[in-house]
């Protein structure tokens, strides 16, 4: 959704903007279906929680839907709720389970709990006693030890014929801890487990893999897979693969001033960048307070941003509103005041960006501020784009020539 207040005009408030983030539903779309593809037989459902990964559910969720997208997860009921009132007809799964007390929120808008312990069960069955049978999901744990039933819980719904009964479950999943490492004996044993468990509900549909998980095979795909960073243009896999998928985001900051250091100055606070020589200095509207990590100052490798066309590292601690690259090494009459520096997009990607922040391309995401001017690039309905299609042009570019 737009920060900017909707009585502005569009132009205008590009051009009050410090910084703009443009969002590509077409390249949603595409790496929904690259997705889907790869899944085979399977059905390919989308993680849209954290408002889709930070990028607006509002503006994502449809786009899902109208590329063939008809199960949704989220992790509170809240998010459902939201969801539902775009989505009516799809299957939404609520991946934080029952809430109890909320039982009406579930039932009036058709969410599906995914549940994750024994007190949810019993909890859930004590709401739909009176409530009519709902359908559920159930949760397994089988290794990662964050969210599911553990061992004696899951043991005990397996003797518990009566509450297995009482159960409409439509789902059973899990959610593997390595998939992005093919080689990690953890998968294996996790799909072992797994399905053993799933031999318990024949007639329920079963889902284990992330957007990683959906790159180990078949044998990991089983009935539904719920692909996240995937759709957003983040990298699932190995750190040196290339991503199998179109970036999604383009943010750039304008650039406030460009100005002349003589050996020995500093830049930014605590002084802790020194001019080796004469250089040249642009400072960029864009800080910690845009969601860009104070980490990735103080000459951190890989801290760059894309100014006319290359490459620049930057140059001295990241404040609240403003970052400060080196441009020395661009013709002496660029860049220009007014420039946009690219800070995410096809050269820059989210998980560059978080290499140099030390943290994942998930993190990079959600963390994107308010203050961006927020474009949606609209998807193409009913003509999806060939793979290897040019990406939009970065608005770096225009004014100077990337768990669930």
């Amino acid at each position: 959704m737009s920060r900017t207040p909707d009585d502005i005009d569009p132009a205008l408030a590009l051009a009050a903007s410090g910084s703009s983030l443009t969002i590509d539903l077409g390249a949603v779309a595409e790496n929904y279906r690259r997705i889907a593809k790869e899944a085979g037989a399977a059905q390919t459902a989308a993680c849209v929680k954290a408002d889709a990964y930070g990028l607006g559910m509002e503006k994502v969720a449809p786009v899902l839907a109208e590329a063939g997208c008809a199960d949704f997860f989220v992790a509170e009921p809240l998010e459902g709720v939201r969801l539902r009132a775009l989505l009516p007809q799809a299957r939404i799964y609520v991946l934080d389970g029952f809430f109890p007390g909320a039982g009406p929120l579930y039932a009036d808008h058709k969410l599906v709990p995914v549940l994750a312990t024994r007190a949810q069960i019993e909890d859930w069955l004590a709401f739909t006693q009176s409530a009519g049978k709902l359908p559920a999901g159930l949760h397994l744990d089988t290794g990662i030890n964050r969210l599911g039933l553990e061992k004696d819980e899951a043991g005990w719904l397996l003797a518990n014929e009566a509450a297995r009964r009482a159960l409409e479950v439509d789902l059973v999943m899990s959610h593997l801890a390595c998939a992005e490492e093919p080689e990690s004996e953890m998968n294996k044993r996790q799909l072992e487990r797994f399905a053993a468990f799933r031999a318990a509900f024949p007639k329920a549909r079963a889902s284990l893999c992330n957007t990683a998980g959906v790159f180990l095979g078949p044998d990991y795909h089983f009935d539904l897979v719920r692909p996240g960073i995937g759709l957003y243009g983040g990298n699932p896999m190995h750190e040196h693969r290339e991503s199998p998928f179109k970036p999604v985001v383009y943010a750039s900051g304008r650039i406030l001033q460009v100005r002349h250091l003589e050996a020995g100055e500093t830049v930014g606070y605590g002084a802790t960048f020194t001019a080796p020589g004469p250089m040249r200095i642009a400072t960029i509207a864009v800080g910690y307070g845009d969601g860009f990590f104070r980490r990735v100052g103080d000459q951190k490798p890989q801290a760059e941003v894309v100014i006319c066309g290359r490459r620049v590292p930057l140059a001295g601690r990241v404040s609240m509103d403003l970052i400060t690259a080196d441009v020395s090494a661009l013709p002496k009459d660029l860049p220009k005041v007014g420039d946009m520096a690219e800070i995410l997009g096809a050269r820059v990607s989210i998980d560059h960006l978080a290499t140099a922040a030390g943290t994942i391309g998930y993190e990079v995401l959600t963390r994107l501020g308010n203050r961006y001017h927020r474009t949606y690039k609209p998807a193409v309905s009913g003509h999806p784009a060939p793979h290897g299609a040019a990406a939009p042009a970065p608005l770096a570019q225009q004014s100077s020539g990337d768990e669930t």
